[in-house]
């Protein structure tokens, strides 16, 4: 049986949570499955990171689907290649749908915070070198949706989603609060379509880190200084940036006592203007430390120097880093939301990501009370154990070949 897979995500370089999803549901489909054939689709030249993987399984192989234009690989070329080349299976683990797809297609949709809230997204427009060829792209938008959706990325998103809905024979979700989201505001999708399968992390790579030179070594590599609470994620309105940085100024004037620093990790994005604006009202720029993307193999150490993991995100589909904090010895204090508890259970101190006192409160509170700090470092060792990526590659397969 031939499996395809649309691996264009999988083949970026830097990477965050549906990236690595895709990546390492490849990695561990590789490990446990050499039976079936698996093509995996690129809109790029793949990547040596991508080729380590899959070198020693002869069952898999990578398929350079050229497209010359900056937008629409999938609706462009992927399609075209259904068109003349379907596999018996098509898995769209981080993405949409092709227009034209085998009867077998299963599509993962990992959250659909975008129809809770639009404000939290910024739309942009198609990416074109020409003025004239974003025109025409708006009018054959309109033309093939008969008016319904415009060609921005947020329509994008509602328009990809509704499709895969419609349209996959099987619907992945990483969470049930993903699930009961998409039946709540997709009325139309069916139920009995969507399976839940929990995401993982790579447990080979978290853990708790002892060697304190190698870890030293890390941090002054990104010019980092201990301690400090750690946020991992984009820095944007999604993941509520701005309220974890006013946080940290209301925990300093409350808890002088506490000397911790604020290290977030990853990428600026929509609402990157409010932290930079944040961190300058606020007096924090000695405070807040930005080394930008950091690549995997560092991460582990950047975790264990932590003194604690703060992740304040107003929507997730799931939520990987607060296993990766938890894994390597962590405790952690996060937002209320319910996909958090799902993922957390009682092995993380939670609080109101719309209270910024009781965000920082929170922060104080991990830091001051040692019982409960260690407490959460052992229920979060535990609580990690229940998740893995081989595990979610396990139950994938399962529902490709159930298909």
């Amino acid at each position: 049986m031939t499996i395809g897979i649309d691996a264009s995500r999988a083949n970026l370089k830097r990477k965050t949570g549906t990236e690595w999803y895709s990546f390492y549901l490849i990695k561990n489909l590789a490990k446990i499955d050499k039976e079936n054939k698996y093509l995996l689709y690129l809109n790029d030249l793949p990547s040596s990171e991508l080729q380590e993987i899959i070198k020693d399984n002869p069952n898999f192989s990578v398929k350079f689907l050229h497209w010359p234009f900056l937008s629409f690989w999938t609706l462009g070329r992927l399609t075209l290649e259904m068109i003349f080349h379907k596999p018996d299976i098509l898995f769209i683990p981080a993405h949409t749908m092709p227009l034209v797809y085998p009867k077998r297609t299963i599509n993962t949709i990992h959250d659909i915070a975008f129809a809770r809230d639009r404000n939290l997204y910024q739309s942009k427009g198609v990416k074109t070198d020409r003025a004239l060829s974003k025109k025409i792209v708006e009018f054959l938008v309109r033309l093939f949706t008969l008016g319904k959706y415009h060609s921005e990325s947020l329509d994008y998103l509602y328009w990809s989603t509704d499709f895969a809905l419609r349209r996959a024979k099987k619907i992945i979700t990483v969470s049930n609060f993903t699930k009961q989201d998409i039946l709540s505001f997709y009325p139309r999708a069916k139920a009995d379509n969507i399976t839940v399968i929990h995401n993982g992390y790579n447990d080979d790579l978290y853990k708790i880190g002892r060697d304190q030179e190698k870890i030293k070594a890390k941090l002054e590599k990104y010019n980092l200084e201990q301690p400090y609470f750690l946020y991992v994620g984009r820095l944007e309105k999604k993941k509520n940036t701005p309220a974890l940085i006013e946080a940290l100024s209301i925990m300093r004037d409350s808890h002088p006592e506490i000397k911790e620093k604020l290290v977030l990790i990853g990428d600026a994005s929509f609402g990157y203007d409010e932290v930079k604006y944040v961190i300058e009202e606020f007096n924090l720029n000695n405070d807040v430390l930005m080394p930008g993307w950091v690549a995997e193999e560092d991460m582990p150490c950047i975790f264990n120097g932590a003194s604690a993991f703060i992740f304040p995100s107003k929507h997730e589909g799931f939520g990987i880093p607060i296993l990766q904090a938890m894994a390597c010895g962590l405790p952690v204090a996060c937002s209320d939301i319910p996909v958090f508890k799902e993922v957390a259970a009682d092995a993380v101190l939670y609080f109101n990501h719309e209270d910024k006192k009781a965000m920082a409160e929170a922060m104080a509170k991990i830091i001051n009370d040692r019982e409960l700090h260690q407490g959460l470092i052992n229920k979060g060792l535990e609580r990690a154990q229940n998740f893995s990526w081989q595990k979610c590659a396990e139950e994938t397969l399962k529902e490709i070949l159930s298909t």
